[in-house]
C-alpha cells in the first residue's frame, strides 16, 4: 500500500477484534512517530503507550465513557513536553507537532491493517493522573489501535472548492 492508498482507506475505527498487535507492527508505528517532523526539530513530545487492559478500561471511562476504547489492544497518549513553546506565527508548536506525529502513526497503522481512532474527548487531569504525566506536559490527544471488526464506508468530504483557496482566502480553487 502506498501513502495515497493509506490516506484514502484510513477510517476512524470504533469496533475492534480481540487480537493482539504484533510487537514488530507496534515498533513500526512508534518509529513513524519518531520520524515525524517538528518545529525546529525539537521533538518536544512524548508518547505513552498503554497495553494493560485494566488501564485501558480506566481510560475508556476518562475518555467520556467511550466504551469501545475498553476493547482496543493499544492506546497511545500523545503529549507535548513544551506546551508553552510558541512558533513565530503565534501558535503553540505542540499542537502542530504532535498532530503530525499522530498522522504518521495512523497512516503507518493503516498500511499494516491496524485500525485507529483519534480521541479528543477526555479529561486532561484524570489522564495525566492515571498515566503519571507531569503537570508541565500537555496531553494533546489519544490514539486507539487494534484490528478492526470491519471498516466503515467512507464519509462525505467537502469539495475542494469549499476548502481550498488560491492566492488569497476569498478566491476558491477551481
Amino acid at each position: 500500500m502506498d501513502v495515497a492508498e493509506a490516506i484514502k482507506t484510513r477510517r476512524s475505527i470504533r469496533s475492534y477484534q480481540n487480537v493482539p498487535i504484533e510487537k514488530e507492527k507496534i515498533e513500526k508505528i512508534l518509529q513513524a512517530a519518531q520520524l515525524a517532523p517538528s518545529a525546529g526539530n525539537y521533538q518536544n513530545w512524548r508518547f505513552v503507550m498503554v497495553r494493560n487492559k485494566e488501564t485501558i478500561k480506566k481510560l475508556a471511562v476518562i475518555c467520556a465513557n467511550q466504551s469501545f476504547i475498553a476493547d482496543v489492544d493499544t492506546v497511545i497518549c500523545c503529549c507535548g513536553t513544551k506546551p508553552d513553546h510558541v512558533m513565530s506565527g503565534g501558535e503553540k508548536s505542540y499542537c502542530v507537532d504532535v498532530s503530525i506525529a499522530m498522522s504518521f502513526m495512523m497512516l503507518q497503522a493503516t498500511e499494516l491493517g491496524i485500525g485507529t481512532c483519534c480521541i479528543g474527548a477526555y479529561n486532561q487531569a484524570k489522564v495525566k493522573t492515571l498515566l503519571r504525566i507531569p503537570d508541565d506536559v500537555r496531553v494533546a490527544s489519544l490514539l486507539t489501535f487494534g484490528y478492526p471488526h470491519f471498516t466503515p464506508a467512507p464519509t462525505d468530504r467537502k469539495p475542494l472548492a469549499e476548502i481550498i483557496a488560491v492566492e488569497h482566502y476569498l478566491q476558491p480553487y477551481q
